[in-house]
């Protein structure tokens, strides 16, 4: 026999037929239509979102907050810290070049940071990707400017 697209058929007892929900107590599915008396569960549309658990915190929101779950798109930099600058000359302009080439910083892998730890005593133009609050005070307390760029 040859097989043919108008002669195909599904085998037997593999398309049942589509209950009809609510359609009286006659057709085995009426009135409430197997989903029981009342509750969240028996109302119409979806019962819940995927991963809700009645109000506690879900498990997707739980997890990411314990130990080692590490930042996703993590920004990391070069730190120095206000005390440091003290050994460079008043009235320079203090940027990562300026500081590899003091010596000051040895691994310029990253942009740089400023943190506020310590006291300043000379006046600097200081450039850098990011300063703390404190940082930024102690600069301009000093008689300096912070300039920030990417």
């Amino acid at each position: 026999m040859i097989i043919r697209l108008h002669s195909l058929k599904s085998n037997t007892g593999s398309r049942k037929k589509k209950l009809r929900k609510g359609r009286g107590i006659a057709a085995g599915q009426g009135a409430s239509c197997g989903f029981g008396m009342r509750g969240q569960k028996s109302r119409s549309g979806r019962p819940t979102r995927p991963g809700f658990e009645g109000g506690q915190m879900p498990l997707y929101r739980r997890v990411p907050k314990l130990k080692h779950f590490p930042l996703i798109n993590q920004k990391f930099f070069t730190i120095i810290n206000v005390s440091s600058l003290n050994q460079v000359k008043e009235g320079t302009i203090v940027n990562l070049d300026s500081l590899v080439k003091a010596g000051i910083v040895t691994s310029p892998k990253y942009p740089l940071k400023v943190l506020g730890n310590g006291t300043l005593k000379v006046k600097l133009t200081v450039e850098a990707a990011s300063f703390t609050s404190s940082a930024r005070n102690k600069i301009e307390a000093a008689g300096g400017t912070c300039k920030v760029f990417d």
